[in-house]
């Protein structure tokens, strides 16, 4: 009798195995969208823009289109207003009439992430918009 038992218990243990793995993938991706916004970008800009925001991630091919933006040069980031990186985070691309290949993350990131990937794209170019 005692084989019978053992295998009633496996499939449970398993069970409570796959769970706790899958319960622990779901916190790593969602704790990435909570994390500070260097963390936030690493995790969901930096394949293509670069981990150092000079537009040359790991995604990027000679492929592509148009290469992604270049957020470390100063004097073109000064002319992009606040208002359309916001919406380029937000909707992609095509919300300022630029390339499709850039994703729109506003069912991704809150509100508060995207200000604070904003601002940490200033950053990266110690630079705010003319003006401003």
């Amino acid at each position: 009798m005692r084989p019978s038992t053992q295998r009633r218990k496996r499939p449970v243990s398993k069970f409570f195995l796959v769970a706790a793995i899958g319960l622990g993938l779901g916190l790593s991706v969602s704790g990435a969208a909570n994390a500070d916004p260097k963390q936030v970008f690493d995790f969901y800009c930096a394949q293509c823009h670069g981990e150092k925001g000079d537009g040359k991630g790991v995604n990027v091919t000679k492929d592509f289109a148009t290469d992604p933006r270049n957020f470390t040069n100063k004097e073109d980031m000064e002319k992009r207003s606040d208002e359309d990186i916001r919406a380029v985070i937000k909707d992609g691309g095509p919300a300022i009439s630029k390339s499709p290949l850039m994703p729109p993350w506003g069912n991704t990131l809150s509100a508060a992430e995207v200000e604070e990937l904003l601002g940490y794209v200033r950053k990266l170019c110690n630079c705010k918009a003319k003006g401003k």
